[in-house]
């Protein structure tokens, strides 16, 4: 039986790193015949990363198998500032060198052992390590790009191709193929405006992206069926949507058990559907403003509530809240620094999701058939919000306001308002929503469409050795 190795190198940011790990024992667990090898940039490392990959490395698997890359030399610190996306490009570019150089020594231990010792079938890159792809080809590797994404992201990327002129908030809308209606320039990723920064390096990334074997995609095709379509009959990678690909346990979030105890038997106390739930990833941090106006629309709505407010601590952010806020919403609120997330969603008394919009969250929500109240705050999360608004009529939109000036601030009216909306229980986004909860868990099951495309993927990984 051909047994075969896959060297993963994925993006250093946390949900990167959450959704590409359970991709990879997904699949080992799928089929026996495969194992895997990360390669992980130290350097790139943000904190709650650093923390995930400790705790992978205790959980470490004899299938799974963790290399820390050294340090390679650092672009120069005065080009972080003006250009901060091709800064990162870049850092990592700068791993080829070693990467190559761990991959050829692995090659030609594996072409010296037995028959029995795995043999490389191929590279499993991310959105923003595709570039390796390059280091494939001068190894005669195949390489994958696992997109933790959805295939809306993906079609902007690849959009530029074909139209590799500047974008500006300013601009008209844009008719992107994998989208039923036009798309305003104003929801798209922000470095794609910087000209000399982040649209040139959507460009190089792009051009990377045409040179994989394959596009594996956190997504799953009944939930992007248009978007799915559009990519058929293309010069596109063949794509994969075998998602979603989710961690359904605690052990992949930023929680200790102590605080996960406390959370969970509050929850148990708590009416059906009485809670909506607030968290906004490990990367968003709300000044004073915005945290009275989420305070005051909370306390407004009457519903009770989880606000997973993030950070080192949450003794500071209690302080500026509205006076007496938590005494006045001790029986029916909690506020905590983490919260574990799919535990939370499946929980029976959790009503509703006020979300970030990072694709792991909405795809938590979607499995547990939670409707979401859409918060999009940096990167991609705006095209996401869009998608699941007006595309697919599964989440429940807020608009922010201009705040002296400058500032946007999402207004305690407008937090009450959309509360009260996604609370409903006779709502149509509802309904949508756990209609898609059933289609979300038939996908990856036996005989489902994500199932199916799994195993396609993996006839095509063997046939490499």
């Amino acid at each position: 039986m051909k047994k075969a190795k896959l060297v993963f190198i994925p993006a250093p940011g946390f949900s990167h790193l959450v959704s590409t790990f359970e991709f990879a024992k997904r699949l080992c667990d799928r089929d026996r015949r495969f194992s895997v090898t990360f390669l992980i940039m130290n350097s790139l490392l943000d904190p709650p990363a650093v923390s995930f990959i400790e705790s992978q490395q205790q959980q470490q698997q004899q299938i799974i198998k963790l290399i820390h890359l050294p340090q390679p030399q650092q672009p120069p610190p005065d080009h972080l500032k003006p250009y901060p996306e091709i800064y990162k490009f870049t850092h990592r570019e700068n791993y080829k060198p070693l990467v190559k150089h761990l991959l050829s020594n692995m090659m030609l231990s594996t072409r010296a052992a037995s028959n029995s010792v795995p043999q490389i079938a191929g590279l499993v890159l991310d959105f923003f390590t595709a570039p390796m792809v390059d280091v494939g080809h001068e190894l005669g590797l195949p390489s994958y790009l696992f997109s933790t994404s959805n295939l809306a992201l993906l079609d902007l990327t690849l959009y530029f191709l074909t139209h590799p002129t500047h974008v500006k908030e300013s601009n008209p809308e844009l008719t992107l193929p994998s989208f039923v209606n036009s798309v305003p320039a104003s929801v798209l990723p922000a470095p794609v405006f910087s000209k000399e920064d982040g649209f040139v390096v959507t460009l190089k990334l792009a051009q990377k992206f045409m040179d994989m074997k394959g596009i594996i995609v956190n997504t799953f095709q009944e939930l992007e069926s248009y978007a799915l379509l559009s990519f058929l009959d293309t010069k596109i990678p063949p794509v994969y949507p075998v998602g979603p690909v989710i961690g359904l346990s605690s052990s992949t979030e930023m929680v200790d058990s102590a605080q996960n105890e406390k959370i969970m038997k509050w929850l148990d106390h708590q009416p059906d559907s009485s809670v909506v739930f607030l968290c906004f990833g490990s990367m968003v941090k709300f000044g004073a403003t915005q945290l009275r106006e989420i305070g005051i629309g909370l306390e407004s709505s009457g519903y009770r509530f989880l606000w997973a407010m993030g950070g080192d601590s949450i003794h500071h952010d209690e302080d500026i809240l509205q006076e007496g806020l938590l005494d006045r919403t001790a029986e029916k609120g909690k506020i905590c620094r983490w919260a574990p997330q799919v535990e939370v969603l499946a929980h029976k008394a959790i009503g509703g999701f006020v979300s970030h919009c990072g694709w792991n969250s909405i795809l938590k929500s979607l499995w547990c058939g939670v409707p979401i109240v859409t918060w999009p705050i940096h990167a991609e999360q705006k095209l996401n919000a869009f998608k699941m608004v007006r595309e697919l009529g599964l989440a429940v939109e807020m608009r922010s306001k201009e705040v002296n000036g400058d500032d946007l601030v999402m207004m305690a009216d407008e937090i009450k308002e959309a509360i009260s909306r996604v609370m409903d229980s006779d709502s149509e986004v509802r309904k949508r929503v756990q209609e898609m909860a059933l289609k979300c868990k038939k996908a990856v099951m036996d005989g489902g469409s994500s199932h199916g495309y799994f195993a396609r993927l993996i006839e095509d990984i063997i046939a490499n050795i």
